[in-house]
């Protein structure tokens, strides 16, 4: 068997360890799993629909189909993809190791060949994969996503009235707080991740074009399609009605892109901490025997951020394709979505991973507050905006204009601004008022906002 250093994706080897919690449900093993999980549950909707040669299943019966879908283990895994070397198919493999699983138990002979009764390979696949995904969301994504969240908000009310020179197009402008630039984050993410949270994933059981062509020939009477969306929506699926042979997939694109935009404002996020600290207004605490480079002892790099961003790009390729690719199907049935579905874990893996870095990298962080001082110091120019706005309102002629000769790529220093101050045609009280303004001390609401988060 290969080891870890033999893997071709760095998620199963170098990253395999920091990837456990999502193993469970995106895995081929959990694909088979939940496989198993959904031909049990229509075998139990089938013999209580009242179908005259399937009776309700004996007590032997359903405990062992309860056991097998409790139980199933890497044994019954490895079972199914021995099988599958003779079926060449992955889901008729999976039936028939229940078959065989089953078969020593007493009454099943009569429910044997209900296992896949009248369903396409679909219509497990779309229901096995909309419970993984919906699975690995409310177990593994959201509450890494609540994480970052969380570190978010306490970075942003930790430090909601730290003064912090801002930059536009990387320039000097308008003070904010560094605590204001979490929040802002914060914002983004919380709305995005309750839009990720909100997207309800669909799921169909229909048949080999959707019609239930097989299911009405054999039972005509029965209301197929109560019977189907009775076992999707107690799956927590949301029923679809109309579908070719593939559930169209047009929920996991919704799924895939609403996490994108989640990685997405988190590049933003990662790529903001590097430029803070690379201008020193976070450091970054160091670890026993770590170093940041090979050949320059003082470096402590900023690699858990780095890391974070190229992983939240990789994601976000792959989350990208999946939501371009999967809605398409050349008439009732290709199998192009077939291989790529099975990227699914390559690409929440990715995104998984970008978390674990970025909260490495945030729990890393100290404010320099002496770097954040220096910088606004050496910056008065910022007030030309504060000092223009309240001349324009006191109707000093070219206010704008006046301000942009004195500044204008040049600097100022605070005794020459406080001088020009001095010379105004504006009300006591104004004037007094902006004799008193700083960098560090223009910040209109910022701390307020930042709280607010």
């Amino acid at each position: 068997m290969p080891s870890a250093l033999q893997s071709l994706s760095p998620l199963d080897g170098r990253y395999a360890a920091r990837l456990d919690s999502l193993r469970p449900y995106l895995s081929e093993f959990a694909l088979l799993r939940y496989r198993v999980v959904v031909e049990a549950a229509w075998l139990r909707a089938l013999a209580s629909a009242g179908l005259p040669e399937l009776p309700p299943l004996a007590a032997a019966v359903a405990g062992a189909l309860d056991a097998m879908v409790d139980g199933f283990g890497q044994a019954d895994a490895l079972r199914i993809k021995e099988i599958e070397k003779t079926t060449n198919h992955d889901v008729k493999a999976v039936e028939y190791f229940m078959k065989e699983k089953m078969a020593a138990s007493d009454g099943f002979a009569q429910a044997a060949e209900f296992i896949h009764f009248a369903c396409t390979s679909e219509d497990i696949n779309n229901l096995a994969y909309g419970l993984m995904l919906d699975a690995a969301r409310k177990d593994v994504l959201l509450p890494a996503l609540d994480a970052a969240l969380n570190g978010l908000r306490t970075l942003a009310h930790a430090e909601a009235a730290t003064p912090m020179l801002a930059r536009t197009h990387g320039q000097p402008a308008t003070p904010t707080t560094l605590g204001k630039e979490a929040a802002n984050v914060a914002m983004r993410l919380a709305r995005a991740s309750a839009g990720f949270r909100r997207v309800a994933l669909t799921g169909k059981l229909n048949g080999a074009t959707g019609n239930y062509n097989a299911h009405s020939i054999a039972y005509p009477q029965v209301d197929w399609e109560a019977l189907a969306r009775g076992v999707v929506e107690r799956m927590g699926l949301e029923f679809n009605t109309h579908t070719i042979q593939i559930e169209p997939h047009d929920a996991l694109a919704e799924y895939f892109d609403a996490l994108a935009r989640i990685n997405t404002i988190l590049i933003d996020w990662c790529r903001d901490v590097w430029g803070y600290i690379s201008v020193g207004y976070f450091r970054q605490r160091t670890r026993e025997g770590e170093v940041g480079s090979s050949t320059m002892p003082h470096k402590v790099n900023p690699i858990d951020f780095e890391n974070a961003e190229g992983n939240l790009g990789l994601a976000n390729a792959l989350l990208r394709h999946l939501s371009e690719k999967l809605p398409i199907s050349r008439w009732q049935r290709d199998l192009t979505d077939s291989t790529v579905l099975r990227n699914v874990g390559v690409a929440l893996g990715h995104s998984l991973l970008a978390l674990d870095s970025l909260a490495r990298g945030m729990g890393k962080l100290e404010v320099n507050q002496a770097r954040l001082a220096f910088d606004l110091e050496a910056n008065w120019e910022v007030l030309a905006e504060a000092v223009q706005t309240v001349m324009r309102r006191y109707g000093v002629e070219n206010p704008y204009e006046k301000l942009k000769s004195l500044t204008r790529g040049k600097g100022i220093t605070r005794e020459a601004l406080q001088v020009f101050i001095a010379d105004l045609d504006i009300p006591p009280d104004a004037k007094a008022a902006l004799l008193q303004l700083t960098p560090a001390t223009y910040l209109g609401r910022a701390a307020d906002l930042a709280r607010r988060a």
